[in-house]
């Protein structure tokens, strides 16, 4: 087909870039505005539902306030249930003053008691005296963005599904003459449809999809973006933390490898496993990770990482889901590390709950936030295994697999400590061995290094460098100890290690026997 000179016909050879051509009002809402590539659509009306407690109002009025504290936008919220007081109560919660934004006129919330004696009626129903009060509010403070929460109250008790569906369309295209970025906040309906009419959905030009939902007694809250006429955006299920400091949401992670790999090194803290690393530790910006059974010393290997990271003066966060803080500290002090000094100097952050406390995609929401606002360059997760109480394999293996992904496109330094059962390692690792650039296995062996002459062999821990991405490194199962100094290698020569591996043969054949 033929141009003909029309710029809208594109030719088969020449295709437009690919760029947004609808123009975006950022939400405020960390992580949204990433997924919808700029936030919600300028001018236009964005439809945001859930279920009862899904955190709709708190979204939308999060919106309003960030309008007026960082883009300088005044906002109108016209509330169909609560007050000015039970919002600015609400909101107090999260950090935000209303009452305050309200006496500065960048900020007006008019609750709208809903009563059919209080509009004006043409025919069956009308809701011009809605309008005239609404834009009574948009001129008053020269608003610039627009809430209404909730839309199904104003059809309450109405019969007539026709005159329901009519005034909805009329509101939206009434809202959209306005001028202003406006939500809409709306239950979803029965039977899984998106709204209690199943019309709201149709008619905006946005549509977000809160969900709470709970499995096997954890709860998870997850977002999705239904439909954005004339933008791109991500699709896919994304979870959403809803908590003190606001709704923040974990996008998913890029599906191309376009992380950049890095030359340089950083010490393990521990010199002897430094050189087994080619005297140089590990690879900055990579994933180790630390499998072994209980008692090898998996945290302790963490805390001499995070340790050494703090002596560099780089901060480090630390996940840990089976000890306490304080547990952390007294444990570690005993091998000698004094990790409460990086605390109080802000370079070493120890963040514990409950594998329990929420779901799996919870979990990665509030690391996600934790890492953002503390911006560590080395990062601690002690262990992974406790995350199977609440999630299978697959499910703690891609939620895994986004948070390396995330630390990679951050440029962080990640170690994870993994529990194993003895006389097996891959099969309760959750299958991320494959992910790491680097693979510690800890064990304890019967093997004789003080006394080679002793009838029985002493348990002896040791450690096995099964991989390790990019560099040369030992193969050899090399024996350490920890002490109230630290850990220290013990190295082997060529007669101490034939002498120990036999011993350990004989007392391993004495034993089946």
């Amino acid at each position: 087909m033929k141009n003909n000179g029309n710029p809208r016909i594109k030719t088969a050879d020449k295709r437009l870039p690919q760029q947004e051509f609808v123009r975006k009002t950022p939400t405020g809402t960390e992580g949204l505005d990433e997924i919808t590539r700029g936030g919600i659509p300028s001018g236009r009306n964005t439809l945001v539902c859930g279920g009862a407690g899904s955190g709709k109002t708190l979204f939308a009025m999060k919106y309003l306030c960030c309008g007026a504290f960082e883009y300088g936008e005044p906002g109108l919220c016209i509330s169909f249930e609560e007050n000015s007081e039970e919002l600015a109560q609400n909101m107090a919660s999260l950090g935000y003053d209303l009452s305050a934004l309200e006496k500065k006129k960048v900020l007006a919330i008019d609750h709208v008691q809903i009563a059919r004696h209080e509009f004006e009626e043409t025919g069956e129903y009308d809701l011009s005296g809605l309008f005239v009060r609404i834009e009574h509010g948009i001129r008053s403070i020269g608003a610039k963005r627009l809430v209404l929460d909730t839309v199904e109250v104003l059809f309450t008790g109405l019969p007539n599904e026709a005159i329901v569906r009519s005034e909805l369309r009329r509101l939206f295209r009434w809202l959209k003459e306005q001028g202003v970025t406006t939500i809409i906040t709306a239950e979803t309906g029965p039977r899984g449809s998106l709204t209690r009419h199943g019309l709201e959905e149709y008619v905006a030009d946005c549509v977000i999809l809160l969900d709470h939902r709970v499995s096997e007694q954890v709860s998870t809250r997850r977002l999705r973006i239904v439909k954005y006429r004339g933008s791109a955006h991500g699709t896919n299920e994304f979870p959403f933390l809803l908590d003190e400091s606001g709704l923040s949401v974990v996008p998913i992670t890029s599906v191309g490898l376009t992380h950049q790999a890095s030359t340089d090194r950083v010490s393990s803290g521990i010199p002897g496993l430094d050189r087994m690393l080619g005297g140089k530790g590990f690879f900055r910006n990579s994933s180790i990770l630390i499998s072994g059974t209980a008692g090898t010393g998996k945290s302790s290997f963490a805390a001499h990482f995070a340790n050494a990271a703090a002596e560099r003066g780089e901060r480090c966060l630390y996940f840990a889901f089976e000890e306490s803080p304080s547990q952390i500290l007294r444990n570690m002090r005993s091998v000698g590390l004094d990790l409460e000094q990086w605390m109080d100097r802000g370079l070493l952050r120890i963040e514990a709950s409950r594998p329990t406390s929420t779901g799996l995609e919870g979990h990665l929401a509030r690391m996600h936030r934790d890492i953002s606002a503390f911006k560590p360059v080395i990062v601690v997760v002690d262990p992974i295994t406790n995350l199977v109480s609440i999630g299978d394999s697959p499910a703690v293996k891609s939620m895994l697999t986004r948070l390396i992904d995330f630390l990679k496109m951050k440029n962080i330094t990640a170690m994870f400590t993994n529990l194993t059962v003895k006389g097996m390692v891959e099969e309760t690792s959750v299958g991320i061995s494959s992910l790491m650039d680097t693979w510690i296995l800890l064990r304890e062996m019967d093997i004789l290094v003080r006394d080679v002459s002793a009838s029985a062999p002493e348990r002896q821990r040791a450690i096995h460098l099964l991989k390790s991405r990019g560099m040369a490194h030992s193969r050899k199962m090399e024996p350490f100890e920890i002490t109230d100094s630290g850990i220290h290698m013990l190295f082997l020569d060529g007669r101490q290690r034939n002498m120990a591996q036999g011993s350990e043969s004989r007392w391993a054949r004495k034993r089946a026997r």
